[in-house]
C-alpha cells in the first residue's frame, strides 16, 4: 500500500533511481543472455517499480501469503523487467539475474509460476493474463478477501479477443477489486499497433464493457501514485488504467522504434545505453 508517511517528493525521487537501475541491469542482463524484449521491458520499467515498491501488498519473505495483492504480468514476454523488479524487490537474489535465459535457470524467457518467487501465473502466449486475473478477483469476492488483482497487459496483446470476453465477464460481475493497466506504447512486433489491427478509441471500449478507466502518462510516477492511490475509480466496476508510454524508454535511439521489440544492444550500444541512463541520476 502506498506510504503516505514519505513526502511525495521522496518517494518520486526514490521509484526514478529505482526504476533507472531496473533499466540499468535489464539491459545489462538481455546483452549477456543475447535475447529478450528490450523495447517492452523498458516501457514498463516505472509501472512495475511504482507497483511492487509502493502500491501491492506483497511480502517478499512470504510470496504465497494469503492475503497478498496479486499481480499477473500478462505481456509474459517482457520477463526481463519482471525478474528485475521482483529481484529488487526481495522476492530472489539480485546475483540470479546473470543466469537469465541460461540453461536450467529457473528465469527462462516466460515466468513460470512454480519456480520464481512472486510470479503468480504462467504467461506468454498473450491474451491469458486477464482471463485468469478475472478468476482470481472473482475468488477473492466468493471469499470476501480484502487482497486485490492487478494485471499488466501490452497495447498489442488487446489484439486477443480473450482479453474481451474477460474484460466483458469483468465488467458484469463488477469486479472493482480488479484494476489492468495497459502498457500503451503504440508499438507491436514490427510495426505499429494502429498499422496492424487499431485499438481507438480505447477508452470507450473499456467503458463500453462496464470498467472505469483512467489515462495517465505511464512514465510520471506522481500521475501513477495519484492513480493507483485513489482504487477503485469506481465502486461497483473494474479499473481500466490506460498508461502512455514509450518503447524503450530511457534510452534515446531505442524510445518509439518498433525495431526493439526483440532486439538485443549489441556491446557498443549497450555502454552509450548505460551512459544515457546514469546520467540521468
Amino acid at each position: 500500500m502506498i506510504d503516505t508517511s514519505t513526502p511525495r517528493t521522496q518517494q518520486i525521487e526514490t521509484l526514478r533511481r529505482q526504476a533507472n537501475q531496473t533499466r540499468c541491469r535489464d539491459l545489462r542482463m538481455i546483452h549477456e543472455a543475447g535475447m529478450g524484449h528490450t523495447g517492452g521491458d523498458l516501457s514498463a520499467t516505472d509501472i512495475l517499480t511504482t507497483l511492487y515498491f509502493e502500491v501491492l501488498n506483497v511480502n517478499p519473505n512470504n510470496p504465497a501469503d494469503p492475503n497478498r495483492d496479486r499481480f499477473i504480468m500478462s505481456k509474459g514476454h517482457c520477463s526481463g523487467a519482471l525478474y528485475t523488479t521482483l529481484a529488487y524487490r526481495g522476492f530472489f537474489p539480485v546475483e540470479e539475474l546473470s543466469t537469465y535465459m541460461q540453461p536450467l535457470s529457473r528465469l527462462n524467457g516466460h515466468p513460470d509460476r512454480t519456480k520464481v518467487p512472486g510470479v503468480e501465473t504462467n504467461t506468454g502466449p498473450l491474451g491469458h493474463g486477464l482471463p485468469v486475473a478475472v478468476g482470481a478477483a472473482i475468488g477473492a469476492k466468493l471469499d470476501q478477501a480484502a487482497w486485490r488483482v492487478f494485471v499488466l497487459t501490452g497495447d498489442g496483446e488487446l489484439q486477443e479477443g480473450s482479453n474481451w470476453e474477460a474484460a466483458m465477464t469483468a465488467g458484469h460481475r463488477g469486479l472493482d477489486n480488479l484494476t489492468v493497466i495497459v502498457d500503451r506504447n503504440r508499438l507491436q512486433q514490427g510495426d505499429a499497433v494502429a498499422n496492424t489491427v487499431r485499438l481507438d478509441p480505447l477508452a470507450d471500449k473499456w467503458r463500453a464493457f462496464g470498467w472505469a478507466v483512467a489515462e495517465v502518462d505511464g512514465h510520471d510516477y506522481d500521475a501513477l501514485l495519484d492513480v493507483f492511490g485513489g482504487l477503485p475509480l469506481e465502486t461497483g466496476k473494474p479499473t481500466c488504467i490506460i498508461a502512455h508510454t514509450h518503447k524503450g524508454k530511457g534510452v534515446s535511439f531505442m524510445e518509439d522504434k518498433a525495431g526493439w521489440h526483440h532486439r538485443v544492444p549489441t556491446a557498443d550500444e549497450l555502454q552509450k545505453a548505460l551512459a544515457e541512463l546514469e546520467a540521468a541520476v
